[in-house]
């Protein structure tokens, strides 16, 4: 059967509660039947940095989502190694596996700005759904402006509502998501500063990164918040 499905993309090096509650939101916001947490084997945006092994970040993904019924995971940008993992690529294959699916590429407000630096960005718009994990307080006529100067003139608003429409390309909603500040490279730095991680990232992946060792002597060069 046709399904709604999200497709949350990243490095999850490791995953966190944000991400988490993120896809929780969008899924009941959305009203979806599954997120897909779809982990990057190759990201194109991290050259020079060091990145956990995929394997690694698979299995933290396990334990995180395990409990949750509408959440799974794919290694689909795993099958496609070797090369770089283009998001544009890992869309146009899951829409060939999961013919009829409605598919809702989940992104978040600051990756969103840079989506225009992705390889073939607009062919995004027309293969998905596009849902910005926003934040409370945002101004959504950037997202506005952002649309009509990078994407296309063709999107308009929604009257009362948070979702740009196209004629002919996929919409665009913006969720009012509950802000957590955290991120993976703060969690690495805390780890590495034998600091405590508890309660930023869920209690099985807290006990894997110890008993693995993971993280203990990590990279300066790469500082931006995952």
């Amino acid at each position: 059967m046709p399904q709604r499905l999200g497709i949350l993309g990243g490095t999850f090096d490791p995953v966190h509660m944000g991400h988490l509650r993120s896809a929780e939101e969008a899924a009941e916001v959305l009203n979806l039947d599954q997120v897909l947490f779809v982990p990057g084997a190759a990201p194109p945006h991290k050259p020079g940095c060091e990145v956990l092994a995929f394997e690694h970040r698979w299995a933290m993904l396990q334990l995180a989502i395990a409990e949750n019924p509408r959440f799974g995971l794919s290694d689909i940008e795993h099958k496609l190694l070797p090369g770089r993992s283009y998001t544009v690529n890992t869309m146009r294959r899951l829409k060939e596996e999961l013919p009829g699916a409605e598919l809702f590429f989940l992104v978040g407000l600051d990756a969103f700005f840079e989506i225009d630096s992705w390889f073939l960005f607009t062919e995004l718009f027309r293969l998905a759904e596009i849902v910005v994990l926003g934040r409370p307080g945002f101004n959504t006529g950037y997202i506005e402006d952002f649309l009509s100067g990078k994407v296309s003139s063709g999107y308009v608003r929604d009257p009362g509502d948070w979702t740009f429409r196209h004629p002919e390309m996929c919409s665009v909603y913006c969720l009012r998501n509950t802000r957590l500040d955290i991120s993976s490279t703060r969690i690495r730095g805390l780890v590495a500063e034998g600091g405590s991680i508890r309660y930023l990232v869920p209690r099985e992946v807290v006990g894997y990164i110890y008993e693995r060792r993971l993280y203990r002597d990590i990279r300066r060069d790469c500082q931006k918040k995952e």
